[in-house]
């Protein structure tokens, strides 16, 4: 076993658990055990269960982002200080003033990445696992025997292996293999479209105005249609299966991205006001607090106001001990014993 298989070897297992799991529940369910739709049910089953288990840390990753802006300030005013300074005593103060202000404010600069970090050993575990059933070698985990012959034959349509890509298909010895390729390009231009909607919802709403201004967004806002003609292009070696997963947690990111973006938005962008608009329309208010998190304060409606009441209709209503105008129930005036009032 190589370097990169051992360090994968607990994630292929975990994989190869998840998958055996969802393929069971599926088979019990009545659908074939050998056909591809059921093992293309699992692994989006598999992201399900994945993507679930990513809610918290993705959360963390947008109050980071939060922070990041708050103390954005702060580390500008760090970097003017020692700007034009290029000796080694100044970039080690620097460091260290930059580090503390970090650890200060509870932001990491790396908790942004952290959510694509785990998929990225999660989405080579898939694809070391579907490269084994392809050389129909038993899986390192449930994943043996009958249930490995099956995972490695089981194909989309009767017709579309997922083993199989595109680079694959075209190169096949028997011939070039038709239906395939076309199943596989659409795959991922599906795949690649839904990536650049993902982004293009972040660039067009979640980017504060100051940012936007900035020489580093016109770099990556270029990235933003570059990027898909790379996916587009490696994704033609990726076997379908791995497309399928990959296209599923696409989809997940783009729904999840839409939801955070509506109702937790950047301060200082264009989904921050609609959200404003929004709230302005139901009567409630926001703030920030200190740690960048946003505060919904509902509006306290205007209490209706009380008609005058008159002094012979007061009289009448402390006579039956109904409450005036003030909210005050008024007691009736003493009775002279001599039949005065």
């Amino acid at each position: 076993m190589d370097f990169l298989g051992t360090i994968l070897w607990p994630l292929k297992w975990v994989v190869e658990l998840l998958l055996v799991t969802w393929h069971t529940v599926l088979t019990a369910l009545g659908l074939d055990a050998a056909a591809g739709l059921t093992w293309v049910l699992s692994i989006v089953g598999l992201v399900l269960v994945v993507r679930t288990l990513l809610i918290p840390l993705f959360v963390k990753q947008i109050k980071n982002q939060r922070r990041m802006m708050t103390v954005a300030p702060q580390l500008k005013k760090i970097q003017d200080k020692y700007k034009g300074k290029r000796d080694q005593l100044s970039r080690e103060a620097m460091s260290r003033e930059t580090m503390a202000l970090y650890k200060d404010t509870g932001t990491n600069p790396l908790g942004s990445c952290l959510p694509l970090l785990i998929q990225m050993p999660i989405f080579f575990s898939l694809f070391s696992v579907l490269n084994n059933a392809q050389h129909g070698t038993d899986g390192v985990g449930l994943l043996r025997g009958d249930l490995a012959t099956q995972f490695g034959s089981a194909s989309l349509f009767g017709v579309a292996p997922l083993k199989s890509s595109f680079q694959a298909a075209m190169n096949d010895p028997a011939g070039p293999q038709v239906t395939v390729m076309i199943i596989a390009a659409i795959m991922v231009v599906i795949m690649t479209a839904s990536q650049f909607i993902t982004q293009l919802q972040i660039v067009s709403k979640n980017i504060s105005d100051e940012t936007k201004a900035s020489p580093m967004f016109k770099q990556q806002r270029i990235l933003l249609y570059i990027l898909p003609f790379v996916f587009l292009f490696s994704g033609f070696a990726f076997p379908l299966g791995v497309m399928f997963y990959w296209l599923t947690t696409n989809i997940w990111t783009m729904v999840q991205q839409f939801l955070i973006i509506r109702s937790m938005p950047m301060p200082g962008t264009a989904a921050a006001r609609e959200r404003e608009e929004r709230l302005a329309r139901k009567g409630k208010s926001e703030k920030t607090d200190d740690a960048g998190e946003t505060i919904v304060i509902e509006e306290k409606k205007p209490a209706q106001r009380q008609q005058p009441m008159g002094k012979n209709r007061a009289k009448k209503a402390a006579q039956q001990g109904r409450p005036t105008e003030d909210g005050s129930t008024p007691s009736t005036p003493p009775v002279d014993p001599s039949g005065k009032k």
